[in-house]
C-alpha cells in the first residue's frame, strides 16, 4: 500500500495532494506541468514536502508532524528516469550490478539471471550503453532497479524519449514486470494508452491537485478521426 498525502510550494506553483493506491501499478497521469515529476521526487525523498505524509506498508518514510524525513538511499525506492541515466564507462553488467554495491547487498546470482531474462537483456552483459538502442538502455535501467531490491519502483514516463517503435519493444516488458507482481509501481505518464495498458491505479493529476482517482475508466478517451 501507497499512502501520500503532502503538500509543497514550488515558487507560484503548489503540489497539494492526498491519495491511497493498493494497485501493483498505480499510475500518475497528467500533462506536462501537472505535478507528476514533483511528486514522484517527493516520495522518493529527493524532494522535502512543506507538510504531509509518505508511507508505504507500515514504514513511515516522511512525516512533517513527527519530523521523520528518511533519506532516499535508506528508502529502498527504484527510480527509473526517462533517459535511463546509465554510467558510459562501465559496461551493462557493472551497471546493473551498482544497485546491489551501493546499497551493500549480498550478490544473488539467481535472482540476477532471473531478472536478466526476464527483461531479455543477458546478452547485453559485455556492451557499453554508448552501444545501446534506447529501449534496450530502459531495459538494463529497470534491470538496475530492480537488484537494487526496491519495495517500490517509481517510472518516470520511461518511455516518453523512445520513438514508437521502441515504445513497442519496451511495453511488453513493463507488462512483465507488473504481471509478476513482485515489486508495486508507480508509473508517471502523460500517455493515455501508455497508462491504460500497464496502470491498475490511476491517480489523474490537474494542476498540483488530485483532479480524479481510479481505475483506468478515468482515463479520457480518444476519439478517433472521422
Amino acid at each position: 500500500m501507497l499512502r501520500v498525502d503532502v503538500f509543497k510550494q514550488l515558487g507560484e506553483f503548489s503540489v497539494d495532494v492526498a491519495f491511497t493506491s493498493e494497485g501493483r501499478v498505480t499510475g500518475l497521469f497528467g500533462s506536462s506541468g501537472a505535478g507528476k515529476t514533483s511528486l514522484v521526487s517527493m516520495i522518493a525523498g529527493l524532494v522535502q514536502p512543506d507538510r504531509g505524509i509518505i508511507a508505504v506498508d507500515s514504514d513511515v518514510l516522511y512525516d512533517g508532524s513527527a519530523r521523520i524525513h528518511v533519506p532516499p538511499h535508506r528508502r529502498r525506492i527504484g527510480y527509473v528516469f526517462q533517459d535511463a541515466r546509465l554510467f558510459p564507462h562501465l559496461s551493462v553488467a557493472q551497471n546493473l550490478d551498482y544497485g546491489r554495491r551501493m546499497n551493500r547487498l549480498t550478490r544473488d546470482p539467481a535472482e540476477e539471471t532471473r531478472i536478466t531474462e526476464m527483461l531479455d537483456i543477458g546478452h547485453l552483459l559485455d556492451r557499453r550503453p554508448g552501444g545501446l538502442s534506447g529501449g534496450e538502455r530502459q531495459r538494463v535501467a529497470l534491470g538496475r532497479a530492480l537488484l537494487s531490491q526496491p519495495r517500490l519502483l517509481l517510472l518516470d514516463e520511461p518511455m516518453g524519449a523512445l520513438d514508437e517503435e521502441r515504445k513497442a519493444e519496451i511495453l511488453p516488458y513493463l507488462k512483465r514486470l507488473r504481471d509478476a507482481g513482485d515489486v508495486p509501481m508507480v508509473f508517471v505518464s502523460h500517455d493515455a494508452d501508455e497508462m491504460r495498458q500497464l496502470a491498475t491505479q490511476v491517480v489523474m493529476l490537474k494542476r498540483g491537485r488530485v483532479a480524479a482517482f481510479g481505475g483506468t475508466e478515468i482515463l479520457p478517451r480518444i476519439i478517433p478521426a472521422a
